[in-house]
Parts: C-alpha cells; structure tokens; sequence
C-alpha cells in the first residue's frame, strides 16, 4: 500500500489556544499543516488563529469546546468533520490540573477526565479519519506518571484527594490509553505514541491549583537545567506529529524527542485493558475502536 502525501497535512491540537499547545500549533503551522485547535475561550482561541495565518505559511480554525464534558467532546468531533475532509495527525494537548476534587456531570474526577476520558472519547470519534490517511495520535503525558498508581476501586479519588495526585494518575492513564490504542490500531497505519515534553513552569496548567502548589511550581525555574520554555516543550510534539524518523513507530514513551521505557506498571497488559474497560462503561462507547 502506498503511503498517504504528508504534505499540507490536517492536524488537530488540543488546548492550543495558550502554552506549548499554542506553541505546537504555531510550530506545525509554520512547517505548512492547516491546523485546527480547540480551547474553552473563544476571544483567546481565535486571537491565536489570527496571528498564525498573519504570521506563516500555514492555515488555522478554532473550535471551542468543554473537555470536561463527554457531550461537548462529541459535539467537537462533529463540527470538526463538517468543515474537514481529512485528519492526519491528532495531538492530545489540552490537560488541566485541579487543586480541589471537583466531579463532571457524569460524576468522573475532572481531571481524569479533561487529561483521559476526553482524549480517549475524541479518538473514538474521529479514529476512522485517522485510519484513511494512516495518521499519528500523539498523546502528551509526562514523567510523573512514575510517581502514580491507579485504584480502580476509587479512581475519583474519593478517599483521599490533592491536585498533584490527581494530576499524576490522569498523566499514567495517558501512558496506559496510548499502549492499548497502539495495540487495537495494529495493522490500520495508524501510530500512537505518548510523550514527556518537559518541565514548563510558565504554562497555565496550574491556573486552577492552589496558591501553594502555584509557587511551588513556579520555583523549579530557580533550579538549573530542570525547566524548559513553552516553545521547547512544544517540540516534542511537533517531533512525533511530523518527523520521518518516526514513521511506522508507535506505541512508545518518548522523553522530548527520544524513545525510553515508562513506568513499569505501563507495561501490564491487564491494567491496560482494566483501564479501557472502565473508560468505554463511563463515557458510553462500544469497547472496540469503530475503525473497520
């Protein structure tokens, strides 16, 4: 089979109306893909597309949408194929991190379910586009995913809550969604691949976490060769959405722009498919991929 042209590629990014979101989209841009980037505020989403068509080679399209909603998350999907004709690369961006536990209308912890449930719902969405062009899926996680466990007994975090722990299984559940896609698209072209893009201090992730868990973040900048800027860890992103070198790879964990090994829970194929399992029953989708 021949491969799909790669040029003046389709890419979706979400949470690209501000940090290494809005980077990984004015990055694409400028190598040419046309590009569309979701976000809550639309005067901030649409001030972004403005300055990428102003300022490269590339085109841009905002679409608004709630990702801690399963019902905006559809909603999305469907606006998005009634203005595109094709989708070659969906870069899995948009992520929140919440200081107090607060439940969506389906009653998931919001941000399992902004980080998780919503990546998993949009690929289910849109996977069949994916699979007509071969496409990529790049799911940004990160390393502290090490440093998470998943209680499937109590994965809203019901017992005992804090914004960083929260924030960690959602960056494992990443990791755990990517193998298992990775596995289910064998054989459609299609390639998976989660990454770490770094430490970020200036983004607006942690808008939403208290003052201290604020300052402590803010404080990495001060340690040497820890951070990285919104642009370059944006770079990671753009490395798996586009690079040759990448072609055909799928299922990996990358740090920045290298393939290495995950946490070992990653690996275990049961907590995968537990993981799966439990995500097709609260956001109501078929258990296989709607692919074929």
């Amino acid at each position: 089979m021949n491969r799909p042209d790669r040029s003046s590629q389709t890419i979706m990014v979400t949470g690209g109306t501000s940090g290494i979101g809005r980077k990984t989209a004015r990055g694409l841009a400028e190598l040419g893909s046309s590009v569309v980037i979701t976000g809550r505020n639309r005067a901030r989403g649409e001030k972004v597309v403005a300055t990428i068509e102003r300022e490269t080679d590339g085109s841009a399209r905002f679409l608004r949408a709630d990702f801690s909603s399963v019902t905006e998350v559809r909603r999305l999907a469907n606006e998005f194929r009634d203005h595109a004709d094709r989708l070659d690369v969906l870069v899995h961006n948009a992520g929140t991190f919440e200081g107090k536990r607060t439940l969506t209308e389906t009653g998931v912890e919001k941000t399992l379910a902004v980080n998780h449930l919503a990546p998993m719902v949009l690929t289910y969405e849109l996977v069949d586009m994916l699979v007509e062009r071969e496409g990529r899926i790049v799911v940004v996680s990160s390393d502290v995913h090490r440093n998470a466990t998943l209680d499937f007994s109590d994965l809203s975090l019901s017992r005992s809550y804090s914004g960083m722990k929260a924030y960690r299984q959602s960056k494992l559940a990443n990791v755990l969604f990517t193998y298992e896609l990775a596995r289910r698209l064998s054989g459609t072209g299609v390639t998976a691949n989660a990454v770490h893009p770094g430490v970020i201090p200036q983004t607006g992730l942690t808008r939403n976490s208290s003052l201290f868990a604020r300052l402590g973040f803010n404080a990495l900048r001060l340690i040497p060769g820890v951070t990285t800027s919104e642009r370059g860890g944006a770079q990671p992103s753009i490395y798996l959405a586009v690079s040759p070198e990448v072609d055909g790879v799928t299922g990996k964990y990358f740090d920045r722009k290298k393939a290495v090994r995950s946490a070992p829970v990653t690996y275990e194929r049961d907590t995968q498919r537990r993981l799966w399992e439990w995500s097709v029953e609260q956001a109501g989708l078929p258990e296989t991929l709607p692919h074929n």
